[in-house]
């Protein structure tokens, strides 16, 4: 079962990945590329659920990554793409930055040539989380949950029960065991008591993450720390050595129809050099979370 495979330590080039965390080395200025794609085989038992946690990364980059596979009853023997090669996202390599649509959370830590990765649930449809530039205000052991009263009016409106005003520390609180506060507001990076809400648009604007990851990011993030909420779902970078690498996410629609084509300018004219366009149009279209190579 694969359960029963040891987490430890496990080196592969670029990074490591051990008690549910990945962690790579940065790479020189003139280089945003990390990690290195795994290899799968499905073995009696798999299913992505279950895989996404085990090697710690969103369900839905999981999905977009193997889009032909049943997610649910994998083909035993099939090999599998777990997508841990990544571009870092545009900007300064400081802090934490969370980019929307590839459902990441990025965590540089200072005087440290280091970044920690993380899938994150974001913000359902609606209740976008929102891009901003603030700061860690705050962190919570053992959060008390207080719906605001929006939240209250909208669950009696669909479920037609009335929704506690306080659910203490516990099994039904969907804070989980540990929470960081953004500045003074009501969004929180937590955990969850809601797996399956990982690497999906599930949540009514806070972040969740897994309960390894969010009690890690509590014990190592400072209060005070600068966090940036950012919408690129398209990344791009050039190599050292001239090659050219993107790496394409499906767009929240609610920042999706701001673009001209649904492309930024920056992104028109770096595949504005590219030659082979018919790739390009299918990497586009096919929004599949992995990094490619352009001619």
């Amino acid at each position: 079962m694969m359960f029963l495979r040891c987490l430890s330590f496990i080196f592969t080039v670029g990074f490591a990945l051990y008690a549910h965390t990945s962690v790579y080395l940065l790479p020189n200025a003139d280089s945003r590329v990390i990690g290195e794609d795994i290899k799968h085989e499905v073995l009696p038992g798999d299913y992505f659920q279950a895989l996404a946690e085990y090697y710690d990364v969103g369900l839905l980059a999981l999905i977009e990554a193997n889009p032909n596979v049943d997610p649910f009853l994998p083909t035993v023997g099939d090999t599998l793409v777990i997508p841990k090669r990544m571009i870092l996202p545009f900007g300064e390599r400081k802090g934490i930055i969370i980019n929307l649509p590839e459902l990441r959370l990025y965590y540089f830590p200072p005087n440290e040539s280091l970044v920690y990765v993380f899938p994150v649930g974001i913000g359902r449809e609606g209740l976008s989380t929102p891009k901003i530039t603030s700061v860690i205000g705050d962190k919570r052991k053992d959060p008390i949950w207080r719906p605001p009263e929006a939240l209250r009016k909208r669950y009696r409106e669909e479920h037609g029960v009335e929704l506690a005003k306080e659910i203490l520390p516990g099994p039904n609180n969907p804070f989980g065991k540990y929470a960081l506060r953004i500045d003074t507001s009501e969004y929180l990076i937590h955990g969850t008591n809601k797996r399956m809400g990982i690497g999906l648009r599930a949540s009514s604007g806070c972040i969740r993450m897994y309960a390894p990851d969010i009690e890690w990011l509590y014990h190592n993030v400072a209060v005070g720390t600068q966090i940036k909420i950012i919408d690129q779902p398209i990344k791009m970078a050039y190599q050292p050595n001239g090659k050219k690498l993107i790496e394409v996410h499906k767009p929240l629609k609610e920042y999706a129809n701001k673009r001209h084509n649904g492309l930024s300018k920056s992104v028109r004219k770096f595949l504005g050099e590219a030659t082979d366009s018919e790739r390009i149009q299918q990497i586009l279209t096919e929004q599949k979370g992995l990094v490619y190579t352009l001619m």
